[in-house]
């Protein structure tokens, strides 16, 4: 078994990642220069070596920032492995489960993993196992957002049903089927229609199979009969209905690629915040009333609730203004006496100034 500061290639194991019978997958550092930091899978057994050297071949070549990006590769070593980027961070699955991802998020998620599907797919690549657990989610995320580039990246290409569990930011996969048989490929909850028949498949499985993330992503919860994800979540939009119908649809009506979704799936504008209505204060006895209250009407800049101007634009906000009879000065409508000259100003006070009260 291997075990913690083991030379693997040119590599050396720091700690497990998540492992089974199977496999395990370790974080590990180059031995000569210790800040590259890689994700090193390692097979237990036989079965697992013919995948790893499926996907050691599948991902050869695939240069995308949305793809795990392999670095090395031996499958006939004395200790067998496969070198990856390694992704600080955890997979999709926990921010579903707690209901974490805004609308607009999920959107620009699915934006990167269709943006990955489809330079997997022009290259003639289908992963067959599309969902949360595949789906990787790096921790600058939290810093950068999910429209940066590259904080999102697909792993476990073209390996089919995960067999061991991930407890790591990789997961181990193999295959359900041996090599003279049709393969049937997959997590049954994400599978599309002719995939889980075993018939032939094409790319458009990964579509369909993304199309549910994408629910998830929106509601928390897989789709189930005919629920849109507005009917679970009302924030959703209805053109992101449309989306995610399209892309859950039989093979037919689905998209047709993976641009073709992504072309679909614009950015939702957020919606601004709505203005509060003005508050009106009440009538002050012996006093002007205020026409406006706490919100001036031009500029919407708050506004105190006994101003005759606003202090932002300048409008007047009173209906008829308050001023002294002695110095022309503006005191405030609660005023007894004018805090500049010191003139009595109350309601038996007769103010000089035109329209005054």
């Amino acid at each position: 078994m291997p075990q913690a500061n083991q030379r693997v290639g040119e590599y050396v194991l720091d700690a497990l990642l998540g492992g089974g019978m199977f496999g395990q997958v370790w974080r590990a550092h180059h031995h000569a220069w210790s800040d590259q930091i890689v994700a090193v899978k390692i097979p237990l057994d036989a079965a697992y070596l013919r995948n790893l050297q499926k996907e050691g071949v599948a991902i050869h070549g695939l240069s995308h920032p949305n793809i795990v990006r392999a670095i090395a590769f031996d499958p006939y070593a004395e200790v067998p492995y496969l070198v990856m980027e390694y992704v600080p961070g955890s997979s999709l699955r926990p921010l579903i489960a707690g209901k974490k991802i805004a609308v607009n998020d999920a959107v620009l998620i699915m934006r990167q993993v269709l943006a990955g599907l489809s330079l997997a797919h022009a290259q003639g690549l289908i992963h067959r196992d599309v969902k949360p657990e595949n789906i990787l989610v790096h921790e600058r995320v939290f810093k950068d957002g999910f429209g940066a580039e590259g904080v999102i990246k697909i792993t476990d290409f073209g390996l089919g049903k995960a067999r061991a569990g991930l407890t790591g930011s990789i997961a181990l996969s193999t295959s359900l089927a041996g090599e003279d048989a049709k393969e049937i490929a997959g997590s049954l909850d994400y599978m599309a229609p002719e995939q889980r028949s075993g018939g032939d498949i094409d790319a458009r499985v990964d579509l369909y199979a993304a199309g549910i993330v994408f629910f998830e992503m929106l509601t928390g919860e897989r789709p189930a009969g005919t629920d849109l994800p507005s009917d679970l979540n009302p924030a959703v939009p209805k053109n992101l209905d449309e989306v995610f119908r399209r892309s859950y649809a039989r093979l037919d009506k689905r998209y047709a690629s993976a641009d073709e979704f992504l072309a679909a799936l614009k950015p939702v504008a957020p919606t601004p915040p709505p203005i509060p209505p003005p508050v009106i204060p009440p009538p002050l006895r012996n006093g002007p009333t205020i026409g406006t209250g706490a919100i001036c009407p031009r500029c919407r800049q708050n506004i105190g609730v006994t101003d005759q101007f606003c202090m932002h634009c300048g409008v007047q906000l009173a209906k008829s203004i308050r001023r002294c009879p002695r110095c022309g000065a503006f005191p405030d409508i609660t005023d007894r006496y004018c805090i500049f000259c010191g003139e009595t100003i109350d309601g038996n006070a007769k103010c000089r100034m035109p329209n005054a009260k």
